[in-house]
């Protein structure tokens, strides 16, 4: 793949948009901007294991309906969810009919409101997790590095399933938590402005 790929105004964008015209407008206005919203954040880690083993274009293809079937990632209400609720998801096309990723889903909803209870927010949490700028590898060459590693091993301790330390990286760099944006990228800029606007969330 090349390293960028013209995008539909004709500037570099990372080369991983060539897939697909629908990754255009994700890798724009959203792959490495900043997010403290606790729904967004859970949203993208339930995402993530969903993608283990399949394609990122499969699960954006398919997000609105993912949103649809588990309450828009509230995690408050799906924490709540049933046995019942499971196998009717088992039964829905539109998704990922993937009985360990859906548990996980369920289980992750209940240990993110312990989250939220020990943390404050689950932005606090995830944001403790930014790695120091001078630890930075250049864009787009790994796909774990030792926060990742960190993060996934403390997400496990903490009870949360479907959070392996790849898992971990490709959430920190659509998060934010990282610029992941190749060099000559023309959205690299805009997500280097972002993350200097950003105010991250206060610790406990």
């Amino acid at each position: 793949m090349p390293n960028t790929v013209q995008g539909p105004d004709g500037k570099p964008r990372c080369g991983w948009c060539a897939a697909t015209d629908d990754f255009f407008p994700y890798h724009d206005n959203e792959w490495g901007f900043p997010v403290d919203d606790d729904q967004r954040l859970f949203e993208k880690i339930c995402l993530e294991g969903f993608q283990s083993g399949l394609s990122w274009r499969t699960i954006l293809a398919k997000r609105e309906n993912f949103r649809a079937a588990f309450q828009q990632f509230d995690f408050n209400k799906v924490a709540k969810f049933s046995d019942k609720d499971v196998e009717r998801l088992l039964q829905d096309a539109g998704i990922v009919r993937h009985r360990g990723k859906i548990e996980a889903v369920i289980n992750n909803a209940q240990r993110a409101r312990e989250m939220v209870r020990e943390e404050g927010s689950l932005a606090a949490y995830f944001w403790r997790f930014e790695p120091e700028e001078s630890a930075s590898t250049a864009p787009q060459s790994v796909s774990t590095s030792d926060v990742s590693r960190a993060l996934s091993k403390d997400l496990k301790k903490r009870g949360w399933k479907f959070v392996g330390p790849t898992t971990a990286y490709a959430f920190m760099q659509a998060m934010g938590l990282i610029n992941d944006h190749v060099e000559d990228c023309v959205t690299r800029k805009a997500v280097d402005r972002a993350r200097k606007k950003f105010r991250r969330p206060s610790f406990r």
